[in-house]
């Protein structure tokens, strides 16, 4: 198998490093096989494939659409998009007003906590400030003192019952998948380890209520090893690829040196009997 990784950021979105750096990161890591997936983002796209060519590596087209699915927010990952199409640069760029929104209700919550100055110091960090998140917040909250590095920052801060968190309604289910597949894309429910009931994971019953709908609406496939799951969570995962019959995808989820929980490429091979995500466009 090449080594794919299929689910990391840019400067585009709340990344460290600009489209080229990444690439080239990536490069060095003897990644063959990169999909940019920036949130709610394309715009770091031609730049990094260019970058890849010139290193003899394949580029995906990706990009990680927020999304509200009940009280929950999910993430999206589109590959082998078509940025142009035009049903989904309307939808990300409705995505991407909305964020501005909550981030000034995020710097007041935090001032209102005696934490001041927060948006003009996240929006430092955002090198990209149609994108500004969480990350550009934890990252300023880290400069400021508050934490020791942004892992800290999100057992503390900017999630439900901590100063800092603003529920927000993203992009709807249907609406995602239909804008990655009518623009020709796969569509992958992103770590999906990482979804909570409260301070909880969600529990069985939700997941499967979730990835039910997610197929029945044209959902292709399933993170089953990314960087945050565990070894035991490839293989409940690949359980539900098979149970679901979804592709099975993997990424890093790499942000930047010494901020992701892996760094790019060098992923576990999947569980036995998982279906590749990449059969999708190879068999086209």
């Amino acid at each position: 198998m090449l080594n794919y990784d299929l689910h990391c950021h840019s400067t585009v979105s709340d990344g460290l490093l600009s489209p080229t750096d990444l690439v080239a990161r990536a490069a060095g890591r003897d990644v063959e096989v990169l999909a940019l997936t920036d949130h709610d983002d394309v715009m770091g796209l031609d730049e990094a494939r260019q970058a890849a060519l010139q290193r003899g590596m394949q580029f995906i087209n990706g990009v990680e659409i927020s999304v509200t699915w009940r009280s929950h927010t999910l993430h999206i990952i589109g590959l082998q998009i078509d940025p142009q199409y035009e049903p989904l640069k309307q939808g990300l760029r409705s995505i991407r007003t909305g964020r501005g929104t909550r981030a000034k209700l995020m710097a007041d919550s935090l001032a209102k906590s005696g934490i001041p100055g927060v948006l003009e110091g996240a929006y430092r960090y955002a090198s990209n400030p149609d994108i500004i998140g969480r990350t550009h917040f934890a990252r300023f909250l880290v400069e400021s003192g508050r934490c020791k590095d942004v892992r800290s920052v999100f057992k503390n801060y900017l999630v439900k019952g901590k100063p800092g968190y603003v529920s927000h309604q993203w992009a709807t289910l249907p609406d995602a998948i239909n804008w990655i597949r009518g623009s020709g894309g796969v569509a992958v429910l992103a770590h999906p380890g990482r979804y909570t009931s409260g301070r909880k994971p969600m529990g069985a019953k939700t997941l499967r209520e979730l990835l039910r709908e997610f197929s029945d609406l044209g959902g292709q496939g399933i993170e089953v090893v990314c960087g945050s799951h565990t070894p035991e969570q490839y293989a409940e995962f690949a359980r539900y690829a098979k149970e679901f019959d979804l592709l099975a995808s993997c990424g890093s989820d790499f942000h930047g040196p010494g901020e992701s929980y892996r760094d790019l490429g060098h992923l576990p091979d999947f569980p036995l009997d998982c279906r590749p995500v990449w059969q999708a466009w190879e068999q086209q």
